[in-house]
Parts: structure tokens; sequence; C-alpha cells
């Protein structure tokens, strides 16, 4: 009786997702890059670290304020392309995601190339983007 019970108890627990690899989160923001999805890109993540060109590192910040101004700085590129180049654990919780980033310049048809890299941690089984850096 107790183990039909265990069974049914078992049945009726709700299914975890499937945990999401590193990989497959720096996929999600190579996509998120491209749609300027900069809100979808920090959400979950408690604080956020940027390097924009020409600005050094920012203290942590909020993910609506990264938002914003990450929002800021794309708003006038019209993206082109943004490749993996490549993704690293760096420890159990913690990756890195490096990114070529072609876009244009709204009004423009010079094209330009940055190097993006996205630093993650892994909080409550999901990988989230924790640092943005971006260099010319």
């Amino acid at each position: 009786m107790l183990g039909r019970t265990l069974l049914g108890l078992a049945l009726l627990a709700p299914r975890l997702p499937a945990q999401v690899t590193l990989e497959e989160a720096a996929e999600r923001a190579r996509g998120l890059w491209l749609a300027h999805d900069v809100s979808g890109l920090v959400s979950g993540s408690d604080t956020i670290r940027l390097q924009l060109p020409g600005v050094g590192f920012s203290p942590a910040l909020g993910p609506a304020q990264a938002a914003r101004l990450l929002d800021r700085y794309l708003e006038t590129a019209r993206e082109i392309a943004f490749e993996l180049r490549g993704v690293r654990l760096a420890g159990p919780d913690h990756g890195y995601a490096e990114g070529a980033r072609r876009y244009v310049v709204q009004g423009t048809s010079e094209e330009r190339q940055e190097t993006v890299y996205l630093g993650f941690r892994q909080v409550s089984g999901k990988w989230r983007v924790r640092e943005v850096r971006i260099v010319p």
C-alpha cells in the first residue's frame, strides 16, 4: 500500500524543466541580442555589470537599469550578425561566451564590428547573464 501511495505521489509531482546548458543559454542570448530584446537578455539576473565602448566598467546594476543602458547603446544599430566564437565554463556555476557582432549604424552604410563578452552565472539551475562587455 505504501509503495502505491509513493508511486502515485511521484506521478503527481510537477516535472522540472530540463537543465539548460551554458551553450544553449549563450545561443538564446545571441538571439535576444539580434532582436535587441535587452530586457529578455538580463531578465532573471539580480545584478549586471556593463562595459560599453568609451565607458569604464559600471557598478552592479539592476536588470531594468542595465536594460535601459544597453537599449540606448543598441537603438541606432541594425544588426547584421552575431556569431558565437566560444563558450567556456569558468567554474561549476560560472561561464563566458564570446561573440562577434556585425552591425550598421542607422543612416550609414558602413559595417562595424565589435567583440561582445557575456558573463553567465547559474542560479537555481538556470544560466543568467551577469556581465556584458563590448570591445570595439
